[in-house]
This record gives structure tokens, sequence and C-alpha cells, in this order.
């Protein structure tokens, strides 16, 4: 259960700076009435969104992967 925390740990430090950009690109463009920059925003904050999701989804599958292996070794 070592690499459960790095793995969480590595997406969010992935994540968060994608995150950020996103909406700033998305208030920017917002903002100042740039409808290809909300476009660009809106993609980028859902691309950090996917990876964070893909991230829960790998430790999740790794945990069920674990559990079954003590049980069947019990």
């Amino acid at each position: 259960m070592q690499s459960n925390p790095r793995i969480l740990h590595v997406t969010k430090y992935v994540c968060v700076p994608i995150l950020v950009v996103g909406v700033i690109l998305f208030f920017y463009g917002f903002v100042n009435d740039f409808a290809n920059i909300v476009g660009i925003g809106y993609g980028t904050i859902m691309g950090g969104v996917f990876i964070f999701i893909m991230g829960l989804f790998l430790v999740a599958t790794e945990e069920v992967l674990e559990r079954n292996k003590n049980e069947n070794n019990s």
C-alpha cells in the first residue's frame, strides 16, 4: 500500500497547475469577451479534472487488486 499515496501526490501536483492555468485562461477570455480563449480555458479545466479522475481510478484499481490478492492467499 506504499504506492497509493505516491500516485495521488503525483496526480495532485500535475492537476493543480493545469487547473490554475485553465481557470486563468477561462476568466481572461470571459472578461475580455474572447470566445476562443474561453473554450481553451474550459478544455484545460476539463483535462485537469480528467487526469485527476484517471489517477483516482488507478489507485482504486490497485487497491482492489491488492485486496483480492490478500484474500486469495488466506
